[in-house]
């Protein structure tokens, strides 16, 4: 039986959907359906296609009571929407279906499990709603929520936990047919904590153990927890909330954390190896992951940030999209992303330069666009004479341009999007340290869509992500150094179902 509130959700977005026009969406990315978007899902494949669930609120492109919208794929890359999934209609969810997951039960139903919220008495302080752990199961368009909710309440709390900071279920099944739950919390001392449940049918659950605990070392609450093994080493990505910076690997507000490790079976905990960022850029929280058909680990973030919401889009119609799907990998203790395999049928309309002497500015008569895939490797035309700066800008007129440049002396990348048109004063520059360039020679592989750069550095070796607003007629690319610079540079375009780039629209 549908309620009242998700049947009205689910009448209001097929309704506002038709006055968004295509070219107002990005290309190949997740955008939400109508209002807004927070995190991915529910993330998971199931009956042969992807399900991609998100926090939503269809009614207005700002935060509001979380609904949960819905969107399906076959390749990750095109996305179709579905009726919203969930809607606050109950009394443990009243003022929102907070993020959650997704498992495949084995009757062949999908379980939803997500994190419900209810404000005690006349508060409006969000920070003072109770959360709690609720079910819904259905068929992949229509779930029914559990009769039993909520199945893990503050009752079922370590001591000291906060009943208020209780959320974002990551869900699985173990080999030996029973489940496992992780849960980020804020404990005693301020911080953050992820907090491990067993369960024999995926219902019922109970307590185990502090999987890990941050120890305010890493920011303060841990949001969004996912986790998986993967190339011999366990790893648990999570959110942290108002974190300090550490060099340059950690920004100040809301990040993201990978931590690699191994699993301690007594103890029932993550042993830490080794720690970084997800995403060095500006725009990239709360990832979630999928393990493919092919045994791939496939990992897609919200790709903005709490500290950037104030960068909206300009025609007012929707807020908020999803990274591109990533393929993840460890090697040598860190995490390696790359983006997914599929995205190379899309390309077209090859433009190829190499070994070419770059001092100044150039620009190449068939490389701009909107869409683009674009692969570039710098080195010093001379060793004895090292460049200082090289540059590339993009989404660029006369007015606007974002850029990514790299200064040699410092080792260090940075992307910009204070000349995009904003006029806020929120987060326009992130700058990192690059892993594994030496000699002055970098890798950079730059994926944009119509309001977003994905810059994958070194192979893979780190990620920086931002969105943007520039007019979609600025479509310029501009190469630049200050110095000798030897560049080969590699571009396509992106076309879409029906062979039409998209930004030509």
């Amino acid at each position: 039986m549908i309620s009242q509130a998700l049947r009205e959700a689910r009448i209001y977005e097929d309704v506002s959907e038709k006055n968004v026009q295509n070219e107002e969406r990005p290309s190949f990315h997740l955008s939400a359906r109508v209002g807004w978007m927070n995190d991915p899902n529910g993330f998971c494949y199931y009956k042969g296609k992807y399900h991609m669930f998100y926090q939503y609120y269809p009614y207005e492109p700002k935060w509001g009571p979380m609904h949960w919208g819905h969107a399906v794929s076959t390749d990750l890359l095109h996305w179709e929407y579905m009726p919203a999934a969930l809607a606050p209609d109950t009394f443990h969810d009243q003022d929102g279906c907070f993020s959650g997951n997704a498992m495949e039960l084995p009757d062949g139903r999908l379980m939803l499990m997500y994190t419900g919220v209810r404000r005690e008495g006349y508060s409006n302080d969000y920070n003072k709603a109770v959360q709690v752990q609720c079910i819904a199961v259905g068929d992949g368009e229509t779930f029914e929520k559990y009769e039993m909710n909520p199945v893990l309440t503050e009752t079922d709390l370590p001591e000291g936990a906060s009943r208020y900071d209780f959320r974002d279920p990551k869900i699985w099944r173990c080999e030996d047919g029973t489940y496992r739950c992780l849960l980020g919390n804020r404990p005693a001392d301020g911080s953050g904590q992820i907090l491990l449940y067993s369960s024999e049918d995926g219902f019922n659950w109970k307590f185990v153990s502090i999987f890990a605990a941050n120890q305010n070392r890493y920011g303060k609450m841990w949001e969004c927890p996912d986790y998986f093994v993967l190339d011999g080493k366990h790893v648990l990505l999570t959110s942290p909330q108002d974190m300090l910076p550490q060099g340059f690997e950690y920004h100040n507000g809301n990040g993201t954390l990978c931590l690699i490790g191994d699993y301690d079976k007594e103890k029932n905990c993550l042993l830490e190896e080794a720690n970084q960022s997800v995403d060095y850029g500006i725009d990239f929280y709360a990832p979630q992951t999928v393990l493919t058909p092919d045994g791939r680990r496939v990992m897609i973030g919200w790709m903005q940030n709490w500290d950037t919401c104030e960068l909206r889009t300009p025609h007012g119609k929707w807020q908020g999209q999803m990274s591109l799907p990533r393929e993840l990998s460890v090697k040598n203790g860190r995490l390696y992303q790359k983006p997914l395999r599929e995205l190379e049928e899309m390309r077209c309309n090859k433009a190829e330069y190499k070994d070419i002497l770059l001092e100044g500015e150039k620009v190449f008569p068939d490389i701009s666009g909107r869409t683009v895939d674009m692969e570039i490797r710098i080195r010093p035309a001379d060793p004895e004479d090292m460049y200082r700066k090289f540059s590339v800008h993009f989404a660029k007129n006369e007015d606007h341009h974002i850029t990514i440049s790299y200064r040699t002396h410092e080792n260090v990348l940075k992307i910009d999007r204070k000349f995009s048109g904003s006029r806020r004063a929120i987060i326009h520059q992130r700058r990192s340290k690059v892993v594994g360039s030496e000699n002055g020679e970098i890798r950079l592989r730059l994926i944009l869509d119509r309001y977003s750069a994905e810059v994958f550095v070194n192979d893979g070796v780190q990620v920086m992500t931002a969105t943007y607003y520039t007019p979609l007629d600025a479509d310029g690319i501009v190469f630049a150094s200050n110095g000798k610079v030897c560049m080969d540079v590699v571009k396509y375009d992106l076309i879409t179902d029906n062979g039409n780039i998209r930004e030509n629209e």
